[in-house]
């Protein structure tokens, strides 16, 4: 019965978020059931593991999100993030469109913009390119999400807040286990490319498009939902700033929030006159701080649920099964990783709780870390989006949509796509010491 109330508590946790309860509302209500159900002391639990959790993930990582989300803010006000995009988008002139917003996609996050704010700033590039393509628009959440949430997080030199996770837990480097890293990132590249196109023909031929697709609601047209291409910056100045940071992280080996730092004072250099007046470009940082503080907030709220969860008498005995199972230390090390993240609905969130609780049995089982850290990446962007997540039902709810006309192309794509890589590429890479 233990481990089902974690179970019961997941799928509670999944309705509710179908029917867009707040993370910040589920995060306690759902961490409530668990108490209640494990008969654990409700006030001592919720002010102690619930607390101590949310506390210790703001701790660590609200320098990371506020920088990213500032450097995103004024990467999206200014048009350089569109510039970027638009320059892409002349290479396939129009044809591959979901990969092709994937690609844009995973390149900003890459360059250091927050997962979170490059949501916003794809949206209306999307939608463009979605409406000349005529494809129906339930494919743009996963294309969007793709992008953020597979290769460009967890490949090597990313200055994703998994990949810093790992890092600082582990002590190793960004570009860890370099060769099953990079293999693994191309692998799911290539898969979502391919879904995407047979899923874009697919929806093609049942005459679902972009303005006629009976299943979804129907789009109205916003004419300025996206700037001109004479008003937008040069693309080569606009990508500047995200350059400086890859450099700044992977070859300096600044401090994450350094180097995104760096980002952030020379976009303001070079994209000074993109916004009008010294007020406009308070409100741009202003309006960075407050996304940092929602996304982080979101984050550390359903941590705080998987703190709770680590207290339960289910977990302890979900975690001795896995041990007592005939497995490798690297299928333990995914799978624990993987449920961690499932359970807190975020890959970040985790990786923090299975590092806080498991790192010594990692080390114990004699895996070379720079592995541990590869795996354990990757399989954090696994169960991380079941519906619950935070960052899906945002995601969902800009673009107009629900879970169930766009989930199902996310599920395939950022969690059986990143299971297969993992045990297909990934770990058998990692096994023989690649």
């Amino acid at each position: 019965m233990d481990i089902w109330i974690i179970i019961i508590a997941l799928v509670l946790f999944t309705i509710l978020a179908f029917k867009r309860v707040s993370a910040l509302i589920l995060g306690p209500l759902v961490s409530l059931f668990v108490i209640v159900c494990s008969k654990l002391p409700m006030f001592d639990t919720m002010l102690g593991p619930y607390m101590n959790a949310a506390a210790n993930y703001v701790e660590k990582f609200f320098l990371v999100f506020f920088v990213g989300a500032v450097f995103g803010s004024i990467m999206q006000e200014t048009g350089a993030a569109e510039s970027i995009a638009h320059s892409l988008i002349k290479i396939t002139n129009g044809k591959f469109v979901a990969p092709l917003i994937m690609i844009i996609t995973g390149l900003l996050t890459y360059g250091g913009i927050s997962g979170f704010v490059v949501f916003f700033a794809m949206y209306p590039i999307a939608v463009e390119l979605f409406k000349s393509a005529n494809l129906s628009r339930r494919l743009i959440p996963a294309a969007i999400s793709a992008g953020a949430w597979t290769w460009s997080m967890t490949g090597p030199g990313s200055p994703s807040i998994q990949n810093i996770i790992a890092m600082r837990y582990l002590e190793t480097s960004s570009t860890a286990a370099l060769l099953p890293a990079i293999a693994s990132a191309l692998a799911q590249l290539i898969l979502i490319c391919v879904w995407f196109e047979y899923r874009s023909s697919k929806l093609t031929k049942k005459g679902y498009t972009f303005y006629e697709d009976p299943t979804i609601i129907p789009y109205i047209d916003n004419k300025n939902i996206s700037k001109n291409n004479k008003d937008l910056p040069n693309p080569i100045m606009s990508a500047i700033p995200a350059i400086l940071i890859l450099i700044c992280f992977n070859i300096i080996e600044l401090p994450v929030e350094g180097a995104v730092t760096i980002g952030i004072i020379s976009a303001i250099v070079l994209l000074w006159k993109r916004i009008d007046s010294p007020s406009e470009w308070i409100n741009t940082l202003n309006k960075g701080a407050i996304n940092s503080a929602t996304a982080i907030l979101n984050t550390a709220i359903v941590v705080g649920f998987a703190g709770v969860v680590k207290e339960t008498p289910g977990f302890e005995k979900i975690i001795n099964k896995l041990k007592t199972m005939k497995m490798s230390p690297m299928l333990f090390v995914a799978i624990t990783v993987a449920i961690a993240s499932g359970a807190a609905g975020s890959a970040s969130g985790g990786l923090g709780i299975a590092f806080e609780s498991l790192k010594d049995t990692y080390i114990n089982m004699g895996v070379n870390l720079e592995y541990v850290h590869r795996i354990s990446v990757i399989a954090s962007g696994t169960f991380d989006t079941l519906p619950h997540q935070g960052a899906q039902i945002t995601l969902l709810a800009i673009c107009g949509l629900t879970h169930k006309e766009g989930y199902f192309d996310i599920a395939m794509t950022q969690i059986i796509f990143p299971i297969l890589v993992l045990l297909l590429v990934t770990i058998p890479m990692c096994s023989i010491g690649l």
